[in-house]
């Protein structure tokens, strides 16, 4: 299921992309705070979920916030065929065959661990994978872009 992102944008488009998992509690949601992090208005990043739960897992909360990333404004929002349409780039991350396919968009699969009712060390391992995939990506999309400093490598 992994199609190949458009590698460059063109000029003044700023690409959009949909992180997707499961609950939207998790994964999506550290995905999406670190690319507006480093982005800084150069990438639109939404998050979604197959399956939205409550709210965001405490236990993610509590180390993205350790990273300075806040944390209060997100709400678990579920994943519709209208988002990806809209979306320059699916990222899936765990949802599965449970994400809306909408022909001719563009998808590319994440395997990640599923950090809720992990423990610190665990959801910071995770989010750290997810540091590095989202740094690579933003390289991709936008090839001119400076990245500031890892948020993880310096916590």
């Amino acid at each position: 299921m992994t199609t190949p992102p458009r590698s460059a944008a063109p000029a003044g488009h700023v690409p959009q992309v949909v992180f997707a998992c499961r609950a939207n509690g998790g994964r999506s949601v550290a995905s999406r705070l670190l690319t507006e992090h480093y982005a800084g208005g150069r990438v639109v990043a939404v998050s979604a979920g197959t399956e939205p739960g409550e709210h965001v897992h405490p236990e993610v909360a509590r180390v993205l916030e350790s990273l300075g990333l806040d944390t209060s404004r997100e709400s678990p929002t579920l994943l519709t065929a209208e988002t990806i349409a809209a979306s320059d780039l699916t990222i899936t991350q765990g949802c599965g065959e449970n994400c809306p396919y909408v022909p001719g968009a563009r998808y590319r699969d994440w395997p990640l661990d599923d950090p809720k009712g992990r423990d610190e060390t665990e959801v910071r391992r995770i989010v750290a994978d997810i540091d590095a995939r989202v740094r690579e990506l933003l390289v991709e999309l936008v090839p001119d872009i400076e990245l500031p400093d890892s948020l993880v490598q310096r916590a």
